[in-house]
């Protein structure tokens, strides 16, 4: 049974492996595995709600993605959810970030999908895991851990998805900038 679904934001080869470097290393650490497990692939999550539609959503994110280009991103801080127990790289903030994910919203606002409060453009928190469930007492040695990673780490966006969860499951995905299938 579907926990839900999210419409992900996919990074470049070179970069997705900088991400995965880092889930490796506190897998072998027996830190966390979870994203591993839960076959997720790295990514910066832009709406996740258990009530999207994956037919509406289709034709909405194929539109979107072919009027889009691939974006430059710089995985630049470490950060955590502490209710979550989630360890995350961050992106920097750009103009172009902040604004993509805004126009998604209001494409998805103007074919009537709901987005949830917490990814409306003024609060949403763009942010790619590195860790789940991290146990409280490995938190100080996780952070450690990731600190060591030369960041920033830097590529581009390339992709827009939707998956069902959990276990992660790619529903479909759209390259940015793709016109020619549309």
């Amino acid at each position: 049974m579907s926990q839900g679904y999210a419409v992900e934001l996919y990074f470049d080869p070179a970069l997705e492996n900088q991400v995965l470097k880092a889930w490796n290393v506190l897998a072998r650490r027996q830190i966390s595995t979870q994203l591993i497990e839960i076959e997720s692939r790295p990514h910066i999550t832009l709406l996740s709600s258990p009530h999207l539609d994956p037919v509406k959503l289709e034709h909405v994110l194929k539109n979107f993605a072919s009027n889009q280009e691939p974006m430059l991103l710089s995985l630049s801080s470490i950060g955590s959810l502490p209710n979550d127990n989630v360890l995350f790289l961050s992106p920097t903030p750009s103009l172009s970030l902040l604004q993509f994910h805004s126009y998604l919203c209001d494409a998805l606002k103007k074919e009537g999908i709901e987005i949830g409060e917490e990814y409306c453009p003024d609060s949403w928190i763009p942010y790619c895991s590195v860790a789940q469930e991290v146990p409280k007492t490995r938190m100080p040695e996780a952070f450690c851990i990731l600190r060591d990673l030369k960041l920033p780490v830097t590529g581009y966006a390339m992709d827009i998805g939707l998956v069902e969860f959990s276990p992660v499951r790619e529903v479909f995905s759209f390259v940015l900038g793709n016109s020619s299938e549309i």
